[in-house]
């Protein structure tokens, strides 16, 4: 018994001196690095506000029945004072229950994936070619970067005038060669294949640029050495490019998911999730429900909105998990 006293003593003397540390390390660190926290106080002060509030609101409004009609509102000199009521977590169990929910995830997701696999895939492939020395790199790096520098509302809108089914340039050339016009946004077929390719064009110079300086990161020699034990240009690539983009590889992919997921530009400004509602995604579903639909269902937007962050954090703890799995450090 009074052996098991004294260890108690013992463990309870040691977490204090853990928490005494701890205090003077971080009072050590507040008064050597006090201009660190000072520079970034405004960042994290204005991200509260810009991020933190919307956020605590729209958690708060999907467990609540607000829309149009009960929200506080003011008519003329009359303000209507808000009505609406906490019903818990039953909008989630409405929109979980609902297919609509689950066909838009499905095609969501389809959506990201194919998008970001053709997006990486040519992204890698222009990188190692404008990895390599010939007359008018420095043009072409400038072109292929071209659809990141111009605004995505005006690269969407050039891209709407092109897929025009009657005065469209890509229908005006299949005419001239014989060819029937296609359907390109009237048709949910189409209008898929169509979306998915405005939305890699836009996000390839990104994924070019992100791997292009990964592959000036890797060491020369490692080439040259392989070279001269006989590797192909394959073995070269698949040994020595790959596991040396790796690091970077992974961070892009992370990137360029979460931003696909929440693509709404290319989505709503080419086809406005028609025809019908064929091209419709989780977060221009959540703008829907806020903003077309009548009566416009906020808490419903919300629930949505919260969904689509669940699965997008969700996915980030996966993804992060098998990565220190595999060694990387993230």
């Amino acid at each position: 018994m009074a052996v098991h006293t004294s260890r108690s003593v013992a463990k309870a003397a040691g977490d204090d001196v853990a928490r005494g540390r701890s205090r003077r390390g971080l009072k050590h660190a507040l008064a050597t690095h006090w201009y660190a926290w000072a520079m970034i106080a405004p960042v994290v002060l204005v991200l509260g506000v810009i991020i933190g509030w919307p956020l605590v609101r729209g958690v708060y409004l999907s467990l609540t029945d607000a829309n149009e009609r009960n929200v506080a509102r003011t008519i003329g000199a009359n303000t209507i004072e808000a009505s609406y009521e906490f019903v818990g977590l039953d909008n989630y169990t409405d929109v979980l229950g609902d297919p609509v929910f689950w066909q838009r995830l499905v095609w969501t997701v389809i959506w990201t994936v194919v998008c970001v696999s053709v997006t990486f895939a040519l992204g890698l492939a222009l990188a190692n070619m404008l990895n390599r020395n010939f007359r008018g790199r420095g043009f072409y790096r400038m072109a292929l970067i071209l659809p990141w520098a111009v605004p995505g509302f005006v690269s969407v809108f050039a891209w709407r005038f092109l897929f025009n089914r009657d005065n469209g340039i890509l229908n005006k050339l299949l005419d001239g060669g014989g060819i029937a016009a296609i359907p390109w946004l009237d048709d949910p077929t189409w209008a898929k294949l169509s979306v998915i390719t405005v939305n890699v064009w836009l996000g390839v110079p990104f994924m070019m640029v992100a791997l292009l300086g990964g592959l000036q990161s890797i060491p020369g020699e490692l080439y040259e050495a392989a070279e001269m034990d006989g590797a192909s240009a394959w073995q070269r690539f698949r040994h020595i490019t790959l596991p040396g983009l790796r690091a970077v590889s992974m961070t892009v992919i992370l990137l360029s998911t979460i931003w696909t997921f929440n693509m709404f530009p290319v989505i709503f400004l080419l086809t406005r999730g028609g025809p019908g509602d064929s091209t419709e995604i989780l977060v221009t579903q959540a703008f829907r429900e806020a903003f077309i639909s009548s009566p416009r269902d906020f808490a419903g937007s919300a629930t949505w909105g919260v969904l689509i962050l669940a699965l997008l954090m969700i996915f980030a703890l996966v993804y992060r998990r098998s990565l220190r799995k595999q060694g990387e450090v993230w």
